[in-house]
């Protein structure tokens, strides 16, 4: 298991309530540390089995993994649209999302998703 994923468990919200204030902040500065070095594919798996433990992994940790995804993969339409999707769901940023969407059309006219807006 990758260093990403481990680092990863420990901001699940299960496993965070069993630490103490002093652990649990070490666990994010350590998730930030690895997160910033790891592949898109790595973040990618990464998120994906987070997600399928609980989809309330926290909105700070998503977000930055998918932008971190995003600006290594500019082009990837699909990742684009995932990391869109994704800010529609989890806070007030529907503006980057749009901008990430219309970049993915772009990109990718054919997978163009219509939605109810």
């Amino acid at each position: 298991m990758s260093e990403l994923l481990e680092a990863a468990k420990l901001l699940l919200p299960e496993v965070s309530a069993e630490r103490n204030d002093s652990q649990r902040l070490s666990d994010r500065c350590r998730f930030i540390e690895i997160l910033t070095f790891a592949d898109p594919d790595e973040i990618l798996a990464m998120l994906h089995y987070v997600f399928e433990k609980d989809y309330l992994y926290p909105v700070w940790a998503r977000n930055l993994a998918y932008r971190l995804a995003c600006l290594q993969r500019p082009n990837d339409p699909d990742l684009l649209r995932e990391a869109a999707a994704d800010l529609y769901l989890f806070g007030d940023w529907n503006d980057i999302s749009d901008s990430l969407e219309a970049e993915a059309d772009r990109i990718d006219p054919e997978g163009r998703i219509e939605r109810n807006q």
